[in-house]
Parts: structure tokens; sequence; C-alpha cells
């Protein structure tokens, strides 16, 4: 194993440590400032099309964004995996027609409407770490490292406050986010 994937992995069980620490009034508390937060960047507001993400587990939940950019009469994506490494962007209309995804992630089944990648206006990103800069640790699976250079949409991701870190092993493929919401109510 490399020095880089090391330190990733490293770093990733800090954090995941960090995650399981999180009380559920922690959590709650935290899942709703970042949501709060995402809701007031104008161009959430302005954007037509939006690929978002189902947070699982110790992630933010984002079933309430999904469902305010539904409600706003927005396109709402979804990622779909589709292979090793590969997603890919499937419209979402109603949050009950979501099906498991190959990783348990619910995610929109095989006859939901492709979304193209230069579509989306914003892309809610997901990550495990990230520096004041935007660089981002995802969780391993490079999906977003891949997808993100096929769009020109603005990139944002939610992060606590102790998913703030100051230095991200980086490498020729990773790609920061334009901006970060934290829960202590910093946008950058």
């Amino acid at each position: 194993m490399s020095t880089m994937t090391t330190t990733k992995a490293e770093l990733r069980q800090r954090l995941r440590a960090l995650e399981r620490a999180m009380t559920a009034e922690e959590k709650a508390a935290s899942d709703a400032a970042l949501r709060e937060g995402f809701l007031e960047i104008p161009e959430y507001r302005a954007a037509r099309t939006v690929l978002l993400y189902v947070g699982t587990g110790a992630e933010v939940d984002t079933r309430p964004l999904i469902e305010d950019a539904l409600a706003a009469g927005k396109r709402v994506a979804l990622p779909v995996i589709t292979g090793p490494g590969v997603m890919e962007a499937r419209a979402v209309t109603d949050l009950d027609l979501l099906v498991p995804g190959p990783c348990g992630i619910p995610a929109p089944g095989e006859g939901s409407e492709l979304v193209p990648p230069e579509a989306p206006d914003l892309i809610l990103v997901p990550g495990m770490a990230f520096t004041q800069d935007g660089w981002r640790l995802g969780r391993g699976g490079g999906y977003y490292d891949r997808y993100l250079p096929r769009t020109n949409a603005l990139t944002v991701a939610l992060a606590r406050d102790f998913q703030m870190v100051d230095h991200i092993p980086t490498e020729a493929h990773d790609i920061p986010v334009d901006a970060l919401v934290i829960d202590s109510g910093d946008e950058e």
C-alpha cells in the first residue's frame, strides 16, 4: 500500500470514529444547520437542475433537501452506480420510488430518466474530510472524481466542523469543490 493510500485510510478511520462518537442530538443539530446553510445558497435557489445524493449512516440526512428541491419544481437527479468507480445521474420525482443501489444507497430505478453530466446547475458532493480551499476526501470509491470532470456545475459540499482538516493528500485526478457549507455556519 502506498504512503498516500495509507494516509487516506488513516484519515478515513479517524473520521469514522468521530462520526460514530456523535450523539443522535448532535447529528440532528448538525444536519439541520447544514441543510439550512445549503438552502440559503443563491446558486441553489436559482438552479433549475440539481444533482443531490441520499445521505446514509453518519452522513447528513439529505432527504429534506431532495424534498425541498422537488417541491420548488427543480429537476432533481441522484447518483446511480453503474460499475466500479462509475456513476451516472438519474432523475427522481418521488423519494418513495427509490430502490436500493449496488452499495445499498437509495437510488432511482432502472427506468428513470438519464440526466447528462452537463445538465446540473449545482451538484452536492459528499465527502469525509475537507480543507478550507475545497479539497475533499471521499469515501474511497472515486465515483465523483470520475464524474465531476464531465460537468461545469457549481459543486458544493456539506461539512461538519470535525470534517475540516488542514491537509488532504491529493492526486492528479482530485477536484476541489467550489463551496463548502460548514455546520458552524461558515460558508466558504
